[in-house]
């Protein structure tokens, strides 16, 4: 398969609620894939922000897809009931939400695996804390990586071009 070839759509993931998702549900979509957790000094920032762009450029084809994630400090330690309880009352914000999952290491989710490899990080791949962010245009290509402590409110620029 060329480079070119390969996309989100190849892989599948359990949902919050225990469905098995294909990602090509995001197909004619722009989407930004983000590993989260609740108890981070990053999660407000983050969810405060996401929501406003989910709600400003949903109607435009952009989704979020937001990945539970422990690995970091076990800022994640709760079931994903409570994680969508906690997302959706305290930030009333409905981002797709997956199962918990290992994003580095032996039993990193394969679309974390892909991810990685497409857009490496700096000093390294591996995805270095909670909130990195991936930004997949409509054709299922990672076309950008925000670090952890890039403000999703500075990501607009890109969301802009890529939605037209």
């Amino acid at each position: 398969m060329a480079a070119k070839d390969k996309t989100i759509y190849q892989f599948h993931a359990k949902d919050i609620d225990g469905n098995d998702v294909s990602m090509d549900k995001y197909k004619d979509k722009a989407v930004i894939i983000v590993n989260v957790a609740s108890e981070c000094g990053l999660t407000n920032k983050n969810y405060t922000q996401l929501k406003p762009i989910l709600d400003k450029y949903k109607e435009r084809g952009l989704a979020i897809a937001a990945f539970p994630c422990n690995q970091f400090g076990g800022q994640e330690p709760s079931c994903e009931i409570d994680i969508k309880d906690f997302v959706n009352k305290k930030y009333q914000f409905e981002p797709d939400l997956y199962a918990k999952i290992d994003v580095n290491g032996k039993d990193a989710h394969p679309l974390f695996e892909f991810l990685k490899k497409e857009k490496g990080g700096t000093l390294g791949d591996f995805i270095k804390w909670n909130f990195t962010k991936f930004l997949v245009d409509k054709e299922g290509h990672v076309i950008k990586r925000y670090a952890p402590t890039t403000d999703p409110k500075d990501m607009e620029k890109d969301l802009e071009k890529l939605l037209g």
